[in-house]
């Protein structure tokens, strides 16, 4: 067999190895031997075409025909030993391939934002930190109780996001924290919370300090805004929904642009990488 042939014989042989092999990544090999040893064991059903690596000489041939097929013979060598090579590359590759992780729906903020804490006081009075909550997933969002159109919206959207969660709501907590902890005493975040859903929602406020901490920890900004004649004011304020999980780590970020639907995925995502 010429060599242009026997490389059309390789490279067929070579495809049935991938169609063996598979173009996704399966089960990881154990470990090199193994994949090593499944050359071997490949090897005679892949090439049966080339010759033994160290053939009987044949001394009846002139001189001649044995250094052509000296030559023949180390080009199939070099073949052989290029598509072992191939293989054990293939193989190697698959025993350490993962399947590629599903892209997420929100923002992923994972390493970029600080772990949950903080000492504020609940919508009973009581002191509290993050600790009061490690187990559950925490959506924490910046507002205040006199917000007139942003904070019932986002409250609304995360009671829609809790209903598609279904069971799994009980592994989430809503965290409400004021914004405006000058007129959001606990009674007032006790009844705003209560009105969404005092089963999973809290409220939590606490000193200008500690709000203001808080609020640069995860980057929230905040501003009063000009009092009116009466003495009412709103406060300008971050939006976004912060998502962490059971342990207290920073995971995503939701905003005003992702639907229910969305963050419902990603949150059980969350839940069920953590059950």
């Amino acid at each position: 067999m010429d060599s242009v042939a026997c490389c059309r014989s390789i490279a067929y042989r070579a495809r049935i190895l991938r169609g063996m092999i598979g173009r996704r990544c399966g089960p990881p090999a154990p470990s090199i031997r193994a994949a090593c040893s499944s050359i071997e064991s490949l090897n005679p059903a892949l090439f049966p075409i080339l010759p033994p690596l160290h053939p009987k000489p044949n001394l009846s041939r002139s001189r001649p025909e044995r250094h052509v097929q000296r030559s023949m013979h180390g080009v199939a060598r070099r073949f052989a030993a290029a598509a072992a090579l191939g293989t054990l590359v293939a193989l190697t590759t698959l025993a350490g391939c993962t399947q590629r992780a599903e892209p997420w729906q929100l923002t992923d903020v994972t390493g970029h934002l600080p772990d949950l804490d903080f000492t504020l006081t609940d919508d009973t009075g009581r002191p509290v930190n993050a600790a009061s909550f490690k187990g559950r997933a925490s959506l924490v969002y910046f507002g205040y109780t006199h917000c007139p159109d942003v904070c019932p919206e986002t409250m609304g959207r995360l009671m829609q996001v809790l209903g598609k969660l279904g069971p799994d709501a009980q592994k989430v907590r809503i965290l409400f924290i004021t914004v405006d902890p000058a007129r959001d005493t606990p009674r007032a975040l006790h009844d705003y919370v209560g009105a969404f859903d005092a089963q999973h929602a809290e409220g939590l406020t606490g000193t200008d300090w500690q709000i203001e901490s808080l609020a640069k920890r995860y980057r929230v900004a905040y501003q009063m805004e000009k009092r009116d004649p009466n003495g009412n004011y709103e406060v300008t304020h971050s939006s976004a929904v912060y998502v962490f999980d059971g342990e207290g780590h920073a995971r995503l970020l939701a905003t005003d642009h992702d639907t229910p639907d969305a963050i419902a995925q990603d949150l059980r995502r969350i839940i069920d990488d953590q059950s």
